[in-house]
């Protein structure tokens, strides 16, 4: 089939790539000139495992191109895949959606469906249908079909040729006999509803992912009150079928581009009808409460930041992308240099990004020796392997003071007892850190021999 993705961002070049893995035809059309300037030179603008050789596997069927027309005119079926921003309400900016339905309306010149896989508020597609219908083209017609995504970033490719479901929101047959030809070279179940139903489905999926993240986290800080270890607790729960181990790590809370936003989405559409969802807002309070974990282990150690040297371990909301949107780690990174600390951050995919948002007011490292070398504090916030497999004895070696803060777990606390650290992670007995009822350590005045 014919395919065109409107948008060259995260999701639409991950849908684009895996199309034309699947034998589509496909062009891909963004409005930014130097991403598509780049694509076509073979450069990904962005980072995801697996996406850059899927491109260049598949180039004979991929295009990338500015123009709509070219894009438009003859494609069978059209994807929109832009982005859909908060507002500082929590609702949700479509300009980016109505734009590019506007140029598909010019454009195109063939019966089509439009299948709108941006994260929109529920309804979206029926205004989308109506706006088509007073705006097309006469003798064309545009069906209107929600198709959300549940890609994972650092395992997107994987969760778009392998995913549990596609989920189709279509308003007539023509729609789905469309759709369903489409993803037939995917041979994945479908679940096949109305776009309302559809675009509710990838909310309360997403939102849902977020309270398990939340929940984890507040069971994670009753067992530090408790001396009770929440990897444990955490594994045999999700031994239960009806919990599930996905989503059950503790940490420093939840990031990236879809939770945050989508809770928040979620959220504001509810109190837009005059509900008010009480799940979800504590899920939201205890995310922003618990990305300041590291910091309030820090404080018992290092009273006053100034002049401290702070070691940053991870700057991407997780491994397998450098994507530092809402990431824990940059907003410690903030608050560190607002206090007036010398930051080091290490990350091997997001320094970037790090350079772009602060500049000068942070060391970009390209090792993790680098990073912790003299370092007071280390502070860990992305369990990237290099992280997992660092050997725990240059941390005592290199840094000025080995304390070791792991927002990840990524280490076994008896092992960084042993090596030497004091080492303290979230909602996991202390080993050398502080437990209730011990003399608090100031570094400053009495520094870890």
């Amino acid at each position: 089939m014919k395919i065109t993705i409107a948008g060259a961002g995260y999701v639409g070049l991950v849908t684009a790539a895996c199309l034309a893995d699947k034998g589509h035809d496909v062009i891909c059309v963004d409005v930014d000139e130097e991403k598509i300037r780049l694509l076509n030179k073979g450069i990904v603008p962005i980072y995801e495992p697996g996406l850059e050789p899927l491109i260049e596997r598949n180039s004979a069927r991929l295009r990338f191109t500015t123009n709509d027309v070219e894009a438009y005119r003859r494609a069978e079926v059209i994807m929109i895949a832009v982005g859909t921003p908060p507002l500082p309400d929590g609702s949700v900016h479509l300009d980016a959606v109505w734009k590019a339905l506007g140029r598909v309306v010019l454009a195109v010149e063939r019966d089509c469906l439009v299948a709108i896989k941006s994260t929109v508020p529920v309804g979206t597609g029926d205004e989308a249908a109506r706006f088509v219908a007073e705006n097309g083209r006469p003798g064309v017609r545009i069906d209107i079909v929600s198709n959300p995504e549940f890609l994972s970033q650092g395992t997107a490719v994987r969760d778009t040729l392998q995913a549990p479901r596609i989920v189709l929101g279509v308003e007539s047959e023509r729609a789905e006999r469309v759709m369903k030809d489409l993803y037939a070279p995917f041979a994945l179940p479908y679940v096949v509803t109305d776009r309302r139903s559809a675009e509710m489905i990838k909310y309360a999926a997403n939102v849902f992912l977020a309270l398990k993240i939340s929940y984890i986290n507040e069971i994670a800080n009753v067992c530090e009150l408790v001396g009770a270890d929440v990897q444990a607790v955490a594994e045999a729960i999700g031994m239960d079928p009806r919990i599930g181990r996905r989503f059950l790590r503790a940490g420093v809370g939840y990031g990236g581009s879809c939770l945050p936003k989508d809770a928040k989405a979620l959220y504001a559409l509810a109190a837009s009808h005059g509900y008010s969802l009480k799940t979800v807002w504590a899920a939201m309070d205890v995310n922003e409460k618990q990305k300041w974990k590291l910091l309030d282990k820090a404080r018992p150690y290092i009273r006053d930041f100034r002049n401290r040297t702070v070691a940053v371990l991870g700057a991407a909301f997780k491994p397998g992308t450098d994507d530092v949107r809402e990431s824990p780690a940059l907003a410690n990174i903030e608050r560190l240099i607002a206090e007036g600390a010398n930051v080091r951050v290490w990350d091997p995919a997001a320094l970037g990004h790090v350079a772009r948002c602060f500049g000068d007011a942070v060391v970009c490292c390209e090792t993790i020796e680098d990073a912790i070398r003299g370092a007071d504090v280390c502070l860990i916030f992305t369990e990237w392997p290099a992280v997992l497999q660092f050997d725990l004895h240059r941390y005592k070696t290199l840094m000025k003071t080995p304390i070791v803060l792991d927002g990840r777990n990524c280490y076994d606390p008896k092992a960084a007892q042993a090596a030497g650290l004091i080492y303290e992670s979230i909602g996991r007995p202390a080993g050398l850190g502080l437990r209730a009822g011990d003399e608090v350590v100031d570094v400053q005045r009495q520094p870890y021999r």
